[in-house]
């Protein structure tokens, strides 16, 4: 769908300079001209979103780093400076603190988006994979950089969680001794830590970069999963789209905002405000909130591999989705029985989140148990058979017929969910 701008600019400078190195023509033909879907609604904006918040975190972690030490007898005392002392210290921890959780929030509404939409299947294989290699770079930043602190629950999650490793046959130990730098979480870990947490994000951006060339291929999904048929589908991604998601933007930065200003810590925990101590364990070592369910999926196996192979298969399991799920039609708008499992697939999660906060114990671990059960049914099997016994709803012809609202003309499903055949 993408290409290149046709755009003649007035300005001679930009003119000589784009037919030497045709920059702005890109830009304007990827950013501005580019034709998108007429009927998109705000849960796709949360892409932009989440774009946004990756360049709020880099640049507010690029000015922390400035003033944070990085070793074991220093590094809580220098979060404490840049809280106390550095101009504006406080304002730039509390935003890149919990601008963590609201990139995770903007990554996980956009993920689940993708999911009730059928965002993830073809021609938007590789599109949907780009991304969840995003999350898992995510969730390795997030980690390294909760340790950065120097708090004890930094410490004691860091201990955890790099122990697991250890529970790889032959190269776990050897792996575990590695991020350590030595015997024991110390002062090479942390170094390690910082290391990659300061180098990860611009690794994010590289694959964000190739995430939005991999959409600008194919073009945006929208609500009814349609393929766009001609030009009377489409608009010009400026100034519609561009000003749309401004506002939602903005939104969303304002309520991030409230939390730094109001309630900065709300997201966070307070172990982590005492000094890391190895001889004293918290009561309760738990992870930030967005690795909770994961952190649950863990915990449900009694047996620490078994524990560690699940946790990793509810995230591989991400990458199969696409050829998982055999119907032909994308969008659960026209899918009854698939937006039920969707729906009940949402709960599953929320659930995990809150068992992973809860003790490995009695109840909860049962409880554990049945989600987790549930949640790798739901993609190795409910989606395989939804294919074969679900009747979607007809589709609309086109795009400009569901925006327009006429009940005529509405094609079979398989035929009209059929993918175009592209050059």
């Amino acid at each position: 769908m993408g290409g290149n701008s046709t755009y003649h600019f007035k300005n001679p400078v930009v003119r000589w300079f784009d037919s030497r190195l045709p920059m702005v023509s890109m830009v304007r033909a990827q950013l501005v001209d580019f034709p998108t879907p007429k009927n998109l609604n705000y849960w796709w904006t949360f892409g932009g979103i989440a774009a946004i918040m990756l360049v709020v975190q880099i640049i507010s972690g690029v000015v922390l780093a400035m003033h944070y030490t990085p070793h074991v007898d220093h590094a809580f005392q220098s979060v404490e400076h840049i809280m106390r002392d550095v101009n504006y210290g406080w304002l730039i921890r509390y935003i890149h603190q919990n601008g963590a959780s609201f990139f995770f929030i903007a990554v996980y509404i956009h993920m689940f988006r993708g999911l009730y939409y059928g965002s993830y299947k073809a021609p938007r294989e590789i599109l949907w994979m780009l991304g969840v290699i995003i999350m898992l770079l995510m969730m390795a930043t997030a980690f390294m950089g909760y340790v950065l602190p120097w708090g004890q629950m930094s410490f004691w999650g860091a201990t955890v969680i790099t122990n697991l490793f250890s529970a790889i046959p032959f190269v776990g130990p050897a792996v575990v001794e590695w991020l350590w730098g030595g015997f024991s979480v110390d002062n090479p870990t942390l170094n390690r830590f910082f290391s990659l947490h300061y180098l990860l994000p611009f690794v994010i951006f590289a694959v964000v970069a190739l995430h939005v060339w991999a959409l600008h291929v194919p073009g945006n999904n929208n609500p009814t999963g349609v393929d766009v048929k001609s030009g009377k589908d489409t608009l010009p991604f400026h100034p519609y789209y561009t000003v749309k998601d401004l506002f939602a933007i903005v939104v969303f930065l304002a309520l991030m905002m409230a939390f730094v200003t109001y309630a900065p810590n709300a997201l966070g925990h307070p172990d982590n405000y005492i000094p890391a101590d190895p001889l004293v364990t918290p009561a309760h070592i738990v992870p930030e909130w967005y690795f909770l369910p994961f952190y649950a999926i863990l915990r449900a196996v009694p047996d620490k591999l078994g524990g560690v192979l699940l946790m990793f298969a509810s995230i591989f399991v991400l990458f199969l989705l696409p050829w998982l799920d055999t119907s032909k039609v994308r969008s659960a708008t026209f899918r009854p029985l698939y937006k039920i499992f969707f729906w009940v697939l949402f709960v599953v999660c929320l659930g995990l989140g809150y068992l992973g906060a809860a003790p490995a114990e009695g109840w909860y671990v049962i409880a554990s148990q049945i989600l987790t059960a549930y949640y790798f049914a739901h993609f190795l099997i409910i989606l395989p058979l939804l294919g074969l016994i679900e009747t979607p709803r007809p589709l609309p012809a086109s795009i400009s017929e569901s925006v327009l609202g006429k009940g005529g003309g509405a094609a079979p499903a398989a035929a009209a969910a059929a993918p175009e055949k592209r050059g």
